[in-house]
């Protein structure tokens, strides 16, 4: 009976060890494919905080909640599904759907540098209710949620591509942590932004002269912080959206721009051999965006060109 029992506790051990084997993999993986998915991530964390401005500080956290749980339904209720059956079904699609997403965040991206340079005037504010209100709080939640779907797409399409080869249900688990990662990572994130400017104003208000200070530099500092965040985020589509669409074109056979910037980043690194690394990663990341830029700035052009809803052409 012992020996039984022994046999059975190793056994149960060594279903243990498997099973941490296994979670440990996913976390890797769920990293990996997080990591790809980061120009998408900073967008998504730059361009949420329009959607609580005008209302009264208590409201905005509340606020950022519903947004969240809204991404997190977005991107398991609806998307995930979706990409686990076409990517059993229909595994070929995942590149070109691949491509097509880098395509819009090229497209995003080379909008973006188009309205800073003066030839637009950004995403039109929603309409319709008094700001402040609760109908104009619905407004944005549905707004922000909307929005939300289609980089939530981008996030997953990106994560299923690093993931591809593995089983189904690792791949389904793999996703559901990326999911729930991102969303606490990108919400925690915007939520510190919203309320920073509340942390830096009671900080000022505060007895402590270094308190009081820090707080004064947080409230200055917060529109250079947002200022920046944007600028990185619209980097961080072009490269991001470039290295999608130089390693779809590879796999489709056409691998010269991709090997080119490669090349590039392998000369440029031997040229620099203290920082060969660092050279490489910022010759290619350079390349990618510059190609981002390109293909952006091409279908940024055709929807400038196309006419709008009421017949007038867009400029």
């Amino acid at each position: 009976m012992s020996g039984g029992l022994v046999a059975l506790l190793d056994d149960v051990a060594a279903i243990a060890k498997l099973a941490a084997a296994s979670v440990d993999d996913i976390g890797a993986a769920a990293s990996r494919a997080g990591i790809k998915a980061i120009g998408v991530v900073v967008d998504d964390t730059a361009v949420t905080p329009r959607y609580v401005t005008g209302f009264r500080p208590e409201r905005e956290l509340p606020i950022i909640w519903r947004i969240a749980k809204g991404s997190l339904r977005n991107k398991i209720v609806f998307i995930l599904p979706a990409a686990l059956l076409l990517s059993q079904v229909l595994p070929g699609a995942i590149t070109p759907i691949l491509m097509l997403g880098g395509a819009y965040l090229c497209f995003e991206g080379a909008e973006k540098v188009y309205e800073a340079l003066g030839g637009g005037h950004g995403h039109a504010e929603e309409a319709g209710a008094e700001v402040g209100t609760a109908a104009h709080e619905e407004q944005m939640v549905a707004g922000a949620v909307r929005t939300d779907f289609i980089l939530s797409a981008e996030i997953m399409a990106i994560s299923l591509g690093e993931v591809a080869q593995e089983p189904l249900l690792s791949r389904a688990l793999i996703l559901i942590v990326v999911a729930i990662v991102i969303t606490l990572l990108v919400y925690g994130l915007v939520g510190l932004i919203v309320k920073m400017d509340d942390i830096g104003l009671r900080l000022a208000q505060s007895g402590s002269g270094a308190a009081r200070a820090l707080g004064r530099g947080l409230v200055r500092g917060m529109p250079a912080v947002m200022s920046v965040l944007s600028v990185v985020g619209t980097a961080a589509m072009l490269w991001v959206g470039g290295h999608i669409v130089l390693v779809g074109l590879e796999e489709f056979g056409v691998g010269g721009p991709l090997h080119f910037f490669h090349g590039l980043a392998v000369s440029a690194g031997h040229a620099i051999p203290f920082a060969e690394a660092v050279v490489e990663w910022l010759v290619e990341t350079l390349g990618s965006a510059l190609v981002g830029l390109v293909l952006g700035g091409i279908i940024v052009g055709i929807m400038h060109l196309l006419p709008k809803k009421g017949g007038k052409a867009a400029h």
